[in-house]
């Protein structure tokens, strides 16, 4: 990947947005975009879409806009979304299969190589081509595979174990999909994604808009 550490993480939550608004357009058969319709698009000021897209490479033209073949390709790899990496999947529950399923995950540079569960009852059996292994093989796959990123959706109550089962093989960014937060060394990328965290929000968002 191609960012620094600098780049603030509010602006790398905006690109992947910026990338799908402008792909829009792209198979619409548009060939430029302006920070201002892209802001609109966003809601936010044009100064704002100016600012991050100066993190990257990307450069327009006076009162014609951004290149949206270059944008898209530029963006892309700015992201890391132009090279795939794989990754190992332990807990393969509703959410876990849920993932497995996603294909689109793919087109954003994670290929989910193998899922891993204690139920026998899922071991060997596939979930859109992927297979569920045991999870006493994690670390013999993973070294061989060289596996870097590990995707945790197992119940709350068990990730830290987890977490730390991932980090003793080798792992080096993990992806936590549970509500639970955990510690790892310091030179462990972590990214967490609690669904329940946002619907929370949703709810919240929408007790006060009916009760005002």
């Amino acid at each position: 990947m191609k960012f620094s550490n600098v780049v603030p993480i509010p602006v790398l939550k905006r690109m992947p947005s910026y990338l799908a608004f402008v792909k829009t357009l792209q198979k619409q058969g548009e060939r430029y975009v302006s920070s201002t319709r892209i802001a609109e698009y966003m809601d936010i000021d044009p100064t704002q879409v100016t600012k991050d897209l100066a993190y990257t490479t990307i450069t327009g033209k006076t009162r014609v806009g951004y290149e949206i073949d270059s944008f898209i390709n530029i963006l892309e790899d700015f992201l890391g979304f132009n090279q795939i990496d794989s990754a190992y999947l332990i807990g393969a529950g509703s959410l876990g299969r849920a993932l497995l399923q996603d294909e689109g995950i793919s087109a954003y540079g994670l290929f989910i190589e193998a899922a891993f569960d204690i139920d026998e009852t899922k071991i060997g059996t596939k979930v859109n081509g992927i297979t569920i292994h045991n999870v006493n093989r994690f670390r013999e796959l993973a070294e061989a595979s060289n596996i870097r990123i590990g995707i945790i959706t197992v119940p709350a109550e068990d990730v830290q174990n987890v977490a730390n089962f991932m980090v003793d093989c080798g792992i080096k960014a993990i992806w936590n999909f549970t509500p639970a937060r955990i510690k790892v060394p310091g030179n462990i990328v972590v990214q967490n994604t609690a669904i329940y965290t946002n619907l929370a929000i949703l709810f919240n968002k929408l007790y006060h808009m009916n009760n005002n």
